[in-house]
Parts: C-alpha cells; sequence; structure tokens
C-alpha cells in the first residue's frame, strides 16, 4: 500500500472532493439517524398503546346533566372491571383530560369550559384475550353515550408512518451513495488524466492495469474514509446537541419526537464512512478498468 501511495501522490486539487464526500456523509449520516429515531419512536408509541382500552362517553348535542354523566361512567366502570382479562379501568380526572387537549388547544377558560368527554382508561392482562366486539355491546346497552376505542387503528397508522420515514431514509441514502460514486468516477477519470504520462511510463514498464488500477483505489479509499468520517462525526454532534437541548431547557416540538439519538445508536453513524469508502474503492478501480481498456 505504501507503494502505491508513492505512485499516486494526493493531488493539490482533492480538497473539493473531500469537501462534495464529507458533506455527502453528513446528509446520509442524518438521514441513517431520523430512521433510527422513527423506528425507536414508533415501537415507544406502539408499545405504550399496545393492550390499552379507551372508553369514551360523549354528551349528545343537548347536553348531558352531569348527573347523567356520572351515572354512564359508573356503569361502564362496572362492565369494564367484571369483563374477564381487563386488569385496570378508572376515569380520567378533568385535570388530566385538560392536560390532554392542552398541546392542541393551549391553555386559558376556554379549553376549562368546553363540554368535553368523560375518559375512561382501561388496560387488558398481558397474554388475555378479550372480545372486543362484544365489550363494545355491553358497553353501548349500560351506557348509551359510550364509545370504545382499542387504538388500532393509530397503531396501524404509526406502523405506517415509520414504515415511511424509514424507507425514504433507504432512498435518500440511495440517491447519496449514487452521488457519491459519480463524484469519486469523475475525480478518478480527472485523476487518471493528470497522470497520464506516470500511467503510461508504468505501462511501458509491464505494470497490468489492476496494477495500476489498485493505486487509484486506495489513494480513493483513503480519501474518502477520512472525509465521510468527518461528515459523520458532525452528525453525531448534532445528533448530541439536538439531545443536550432538553437539558438547557428548550421544549420540544408538541407531537414530535426529539431529534436525538441513544447512545448505543450513536456507533450507527460511523457505518456511513465504512460504506463510503468501499464504494469510492469500488468505483475507481472499475473508472480505471474502463478507462485503460480504452486507452490500451
Amino acid at each position: 500500500m505504501s507503494t502505491n501511495s508513492q505512485i499516486m501522490p494526493r493531488e493539490k486539487g482533492a480538497a473539493p472532493l473531500d469537501v462534495v464526500i464529507g458533506v455527502m456523509a453528513f446528509l446520509a449520516a442524518l438521514a441513517l439517524g431520523a430512521s433510527l429515531v422513527a423506528n425507536r419512536t414508533a415501537d415507544t408509541w406502539r408499545g405504550g398503546l399496545a393492550g390499552k382500552l379507551t372508553v369514551q362517553i360523549v354528551p349528545p348535542a343537548q347536553g348531558l346533566a352531569q348527573q347523567g354523566l356520572q351515572r354512564e361512567t359508573d356503569a361502564a366502570l362496572a362492565v369494564l372491571r367484571t369483563t374477564p382479562g381487563i386488569a385496570y379501568a378508572a376515569p380520567l380526572s378533568q385535570e388530566e383530560q385538560l392536560k390532554l387537549v392542552q398541546p392542541w388547544l393551549g391553555q386559558g377558560n376556554l379549553v376549562a369550559d368546553l363540554p368535553l368527554p368523560q375518559l375512561i382508561d382501561a388496560e387488558i392482562s398481558p397474554g388475555s384475550a378479550v372480545d372486543l366486539p362484544g365489550l363494545a355491546a355491553r358497553l353501548k346497552q349500560a351506557a348509551p353515550d359510550s364509545f370504545l376505542d382499542d387504538h388500532s387503528h393509530w397503531i396501524s397508522r404509526l406502523r405506517d408512518l415509520a414504515e415511511s420515514v424509514v424507507w425514504s431514509a433507504y432512498g435518500i441514502l440511495l440517491l447519496i451513495a449514487i452521488a457519491t460514486a459519480a463524484a469519486v468516477s469523475f475525480a478518478t477519470r480527472a485523476g487518471l488524466d493528470a497522470h497520464h504520462e506516470m500511467v503510461a511510463l508504468l505501462h511501458q514498464m509491464g505494470a497490468q492495469s489492476k496494477f495500476i488500477a489498485r493505486a487509484f483505489e486506495w489513494h480513493y479509499f483513503r480519501a474518502a474514509l477520512f472525509a465521510a468520517a468527518g461528515g459523520a462525526g458532525f452528525a453525531a454532534i448534532f445528533f448530541i446537541a439536538a439531545g443536550g437541548l432538553q437539558f438547557a431547557g428548550v421544549e420540544a416540538v408538541p407531537f414530535l419526537p426529539p431529534m436525538a439519538l441513544k447512545p448505543f445508536e450513536l456507533p450507527w453513524l460511523f457505518a456511513v464512512p465504512a460504506v463510503t469508502s468501499l464504494i469510492a474503492l469500488a468505483t475507481a478501480r472499475l473508472s480505471v478498468l474502463a478507462a485503460l481498456r480504452k486507452i490500451y
């Protein structure tokens, strides 16, 4: 490898390629980190909703008297607590319900005066099977204004959202890989033209095309490795800084997960330099061999 390094010196115009590869690696690491955050957050949300039931007792348009609302709440609780497989059932207090709508509507007297439905939180015992349609029918009979929600719709939407984000990130990674390969291919051919006399001399001395290609491929392998490591390092700093915003008192955007990676997820970002350098190595080798076949 040291001989190849002497044959293929680092040209003075290599800095622009290093910048391009570094920026590409930074963007690739951001896309990879975003996919990790989306996947982990969706798993957390799905785990939080799994085995949960919510019963809403919604006041009709003409309004439901407080006594009637309380009566239906007690009737729904009686049905839930006597249903096999239901481990827990309890109504949410007015304060807890206001906290649920405050991120959407804000705080103030207007929110406090809204005719909010009475919510009942229930949990299914792990491993238990509950006849949800039958439970919904019994609840309707005991409390006509009640509605049962098993959160299956939201779990399905969370799964679809997470998969969309992950596959979009993979698509971005593929485009970045193609752009990196194109940049290295262009730089390789430019370097081959710049060192045309040296390459011709090596060929006249009997050097095979694979030997010449090896000098170029290891040159661009090392250049891409260091440039991509710098880009991935900046991405890691970005995610660490994003995680530190909460400790600095900056609140996260409502309904969006914090763009921070767990410590055990950060090493995944440095798969980007490894893959980038391998792409550069393969691209440089194929480009040089293709060019030499046309020349010689």
